[in-house]
């Protein structure tokens, strides 16, 4: 059997989700806290964050809107969804974050923008021209259950972010161990509430481009998650011994 470009192009996402996997398990992305040399020439760290992630919004929103099903309720919904998570990734977060004097290799922000083109067309075209939604699909149960998720997993980003930026006062430098709320769970629970939020996504769109891109964001967040709590609990001997990675009581 014959597949189509679209097929060809969501498995081609899940087969990347492996050797990402593979990668960030040895090698830890090199911005932020595992920042380091000989990676090539580096970019201010918020010009970067906006490069990387605006794509998610322009170019979703183009691929979109090219669908015939793009002005019906359900397509509608999924759009402010997706817009929602990131206008505030590509536009307000990388304003919020303190990000004077730091700097990122430029192939960070340039492999993740052919990965958000990849992405985003997937996920648009299946919302907006492949994927059938009835209007009483609103009322269903897998999209008020994926919405759900969707909303708490950005909630839980959101204000994971700013507990982190709250860790320092006035004029302090440093890190510091994150207390309070889900940290006490787990070390990056921004992470897992970004991993909710696609879980979601893939269930309320009820889509194989969701879950390509779901399983993705775990091979892209779960390593980096293991990581950050190999990195605080080298550098922090009182760092909570029962505190898990990225998934409580689990991992």
């Amino acid at each position: 059997m014959q597949l189509e470009p679209f097929w060809w192009l969501v498995l081609l996402e899940v087969a990347l989700a492996i050797p990402t996997l593979l990668s960030l398990v040895f090698v830890p992305a090199p911005y932020g806290r595992h920042q380091r040399k000989g990676w090539g020439p580096t970019m201010p760290a918020r010009m970067g964050w906006i490069l990387m992630e605006s794509p998610a919004v322009w170019f979703f929103t183009w691929v979109y809107f090219l669908g015939e099903n793009a002005l019906r309720p359900v397509p509608l919904v999924l759009l402010a969804l997706w817009q929602l998570h990131y206008l505030y990734r590509a536009f307000l977060f990388p304003f919020l974050i303190r990000s004077q004097g730091r700097r990122m290799p430029v192939m960070v922000p340039a492999m993740a923008v052919l990965f958000n083109l990849l992405n985003n067309w997937i996920n648009a075209r299946w919302v907006s021209e492949r994927g059938d939604y009835p209007a009483d699909w609103l009322s269903s149960t897998p999209f008020l259950v994926g919405c759900a998720l969707f909303l708490g997993g950005f909630v839980l980003n959101v204000t994971s972010d700013r507990a982190l930026r709250n860790l320092r006062g006035p004029g302090e430098t440093g890190y510091k161990i994150p207390r309070g709320g889900a940290f006490e769970l787990v070390t990056a629970p921004n992470y897992l509430g970004e991993m909710i939020e696609w879980t979601g996504w893939a269930i309320a769109a009820w889509s194989p481009a969701g879950v390509a891109f779901a399983l993705y964001t775990f091979a892209n967040l779960a390593p980096r998650a293991v990581s950050h709590h190999r990195w605080y609990r080298e550098r922090f001997p009182d760092y909570p011994a029962h505190r898990k990675a990225i998934i409580p009581y689990f991992f």
